[in-house]
This record gives structure tokens, sequence and C-alpha cells, in this order.
């Protein structure tokens, strides 16, 4: 056995992040409020089996799904100890399926509490839905607006800057070979502006349909949202910031009929003796069982969990940076903070052996849990001033 690295156990020893009081919690959590940039560039974001399984939900449970949305995950029963990891090597690919979730009925009315920096609303964004980013910090808003939809709207590869090229071969290759290579040319052209226009008009209906993020600051325990407004609520990283009665509630009042609660954790895999180590470095809090069930009220039930396996490619600077975005290291002492990286400097260069700038492959899981208004519940009207 390695002294350095023992065994981890099975489990690890919480089974959700405990905090010393109330207050602790509560300044733990505004700590975030400024840390938008840090947090959007060295956080990961949700990979894209998870999202699409969010997505698969929220349609499953709808009363109307879309023909081509049909999906047996509703008639699971939930078991935590059966859960199927599908390994990744990759980083997440959030916009694998941008128009599959798009009906006839109109994008999903998604509400997104503790929003952050808006990873999960993109995500959700670039999967056809309409997303309210919810966040007490318009900070961290302010990133999400500037962080706008992924690569998936961008214009297409093609570009005007290959026809140069092309003239200057003809030209070489004289007057018959010009004249031909111009003939395949202009095909080609013709063949790629007909691609490029079907792809554009695809692009371009599924923003103008579904693609639309508005922001919204206030509470998760008291939005101040439409009741019965919301197809599916998420919350990604933040829900054991909240008070979980209050949001409970909250969210039974936003969700329209048939509607959906997804909770989503990125968590570095601690199951993996070096990652248990590099965790206890960070003094990453969000560590959690691997029976792991969040605390809901009993407004709603639980009817899905996926569990998601994959990594996260960081050179090392960025990796010890990431300690900068743990609730601990920004409330920390200056003093405690900078012992805090010098101690990951030694571990990731000095111990585990890496060089200076290489790239780290970060095991994470990601725990997918959603849920639906109980049996014989209904979405809830009450007035918001009444669900606080």
């Amino acid at each position: 056995m390695d002294p350095l690295h023992p065994p981890v156990p099975p489990v690890s020893a919480r089974n959700e992040p405990r905090f010393r009081s109330a207050e602790r919690k509560s300044s733990l959590a505004e700590a975030f409020a400024d840390q938008g940039e840090d947090y959007d560039r060295l956080r990961p974001g949700y990979p894209g089996p998870v999202i699409d399984a969010i997505l698969s939900a929220a349609h499953a449970h709808a009363p109307a799904p879309g023909p081509a949305l049909a999906t047996d995950r509703a008639a699971r029963t939930p078991d935590p100890a059966s859960t199927t990891p599908a390994p990744s090597s990759t980083t997440p690919d959030s916009a694998s399926t941008a128009l599959d979730h798009v009906t006839s009925a109109g994008p999903l009315r998604v509400v997104d509490l503790g929003a952050g920096t808006g990873k999960l609303s993109w995500a959700l964004v670039d999967g056809g839905c309409a997303v309210t980013a919810v966040d007490t910090s318009e900070a961290m808003l302010e990133t999400a607006r500037r962080r706008g939809p992924s690569a998936t709207s961008a214009a297409p590869a093609c570009s005007d800057a290959a026809v140069p090229s092309a003239a200057q071969l003809t030209t070489q290759a004289g007057p018959s070979a010009a004249q031909l290579t111009t003939q395949a040319s202009s095909s080609a052209a013709q063949l790629t502006t007909q691609a490029s226009s079907s792809a554009a008009q695809l692009t371009t209906q599924a923003s103008s349909s579904a693609a639309q993020l508005t922001t919204h600051v206030a509470r998760a325990e008291s939005t101040g949202l439409p009741a019965a407004g919301a197809d599916l609520v998420t919350v990604a990283q933040a829900w054991h910031w909240f008070d979980a009665p209050a949001t409970t509630a909250q969210v039974a009042r936003l969700l329209a009929p048939g509607g959906v609660l997804a909770l989503v954790w990125n968590t570095m895999d601690v199951t993996i003796p070096w990652v248990h180590r590099l965790s206890r470095i960070m003094h990453a809090g969000d560590v959690q069982r691997e029976d792991f069930q969040p605390t809901v009220g009993p407004e709603l039930e639980l009817v899905d969990r996926v569990v998601h396996r994959w990594e996260d490619p960081l050179p090392t600077h960025d990796l010890i940076d990431l300690a900068r975005t743990r609730s601990y290291v920004i409330t920390a002492t200056e003093e405690r903070r900078q012992k805090v990286l010098a101690n990951l400097d030694w571990y990731l260069h000095e111990h585990l052996g890496h060089a200076p700038g290489s790239v780290v492959g970060l095991p994470y899981r990601t725990d997918l849990f959603v849920y639906r208004l109980a049996e014989g519940r209904s979405s809830s009207p009450t007035p918001e001033h009444l669900s606080e």
C-alpha cells in the first residue's frame, strides 16, 4: 500500500455540504457574488448527455410532448444503487441536440435558479429552450449575459477566403485547366451556398423561436416570477445554498402541470485517490456520498437519477486557480489563501510530477436528480407573498 495514497472509501464521509451555522452558510454563499469571471473561466460546464437527460425528462413528463421526443425514462423507478455511469474522456458538449427539443408547441419554458454565470442556462438555450436565469448577484448575471450562446449559432465554416487561393491555382494550371477548375469551382460554390443557406435558415429559425435568455435578480426562495409559468426548473451547483423547504415550495409554485425540477452537481470524482487528496488540499466542500440524496420538501417526488463520469482537461496553472473559485479559499485570509495555492503547486508539480503548464485530465462526476410534483399535488397558484 502506498502510504501517500491510501485507498479511498467507497463513499465520502458526508452526505451533502455541511455548514457551522446559518450565518456561515450565508457568508460563504455571498462570497461568490464578485467571482463571475474566474468562476466562468475555471468551472466546467455540464456534459451533453446530462443536458439531453434533463430535456428528455422535461418532455417525458409534459402533458403533450412532441412526437419525436418519446422516452421511457419516466417509467423507470429511481434507484441510487443502480445508476449507470457513462464514462467519457471528453469535455462537455452541451449543444449536441440543439434542435431536438424545439416542438410545434414552442420552446420549453425554463427557470434556472442560482444561475450564476449561466453555464447551465446557455446550454439549455442551445437545446432550444427559453430560459430565465435567476440569481441574487447582478455581477454574476452580467457575466452570463456577456457569455452569450455557444458556437452552435456561428457563421458557416466556408468563407470567401477560399476563392483567391483557387484562382491562383487555376492561373498556374493554364487556360484549359482553368476553365475546368472554374466550372468545378462554380458548381461547388453553388452547392456550398445552398448548404450554407439551408444551415443558416435552420439556425435562424431555432434562434428566433427558442434561443432566448433573460435574467432576473431574485432569491430562489422568492423569485416573484409568475405561478405555473415554467415547464422546467433547474438548479445547478446551488441547491445546497438555498433554504430547501422554502425553495421547494417556490418550485411547486413555478411549475406548470407536468413540469419537472432538475438538480445538477458537478463534483470532482473523489473515488480516484489522487483526486481525493487534491480535493482535500483545495478544501472542496461539495464532496458527496455515492448514495447522496438532496433534501427537498414533500411537494416533490424523485422520478429519475443519472450519474455521468467524464474529464475536464486543464493546464496545471488553471487547476491551481480552480481553488480560487472555492468558497473556503475566497473567504480565507490572504495568508491562508497563499498557503492553499502553494500546497497545490507542490502537489501537482513536485509530488505528482506534472510539468508546469501541462494539461491534466481532472476526473468529474455529474449527478442529476429529476423531480415532479408529488402525487395528489398540483401546481400552486398561491400568491408569491404567501409562498415565502
